[in-house]
């Protein structure tokens, strides 16, 4: 289990969508979406690399802005994911 997953998933974010430069990477509250790092091909490249990483299939209702938008999302996501998991 990740007691963190934000390094983890901000590491995946900057090498596979900024190509490797983090100058353009807003902080982790910041929107994904609204910053142009994420389109709709990137949300399903960010899903597969959750369910690997993570160890859990998205629904496709859990596949929203809500939970994808940004670094903090995601993490809140994993973390709720995986203490389901492992309870």
């Amino acid at each position: 289990m990740f007691d963190n997953p934000r390094p983890t998933i901000r590491t995946f974010i900057i090498e596979n969508f900024l190509f490797g430069d983090g100058s353009s990477m807003p902080d982790d509250t910041g929107s994904l979406i609204e910053n142009e790092i994420l389109d709709s091909t990137g949300v399903l490249e960010l899903v597969v690399f959750v369910e690997e990483t993570f160890g859990f299939t998205m629904v496709d209702d859990e596949i929203v802005p809500a939970n994808l938008d940004s670094v903090a999302k995601i993490a809140g996501f994993v973390m709720s994911k995986t203490l389901r998991i492992s309870a």
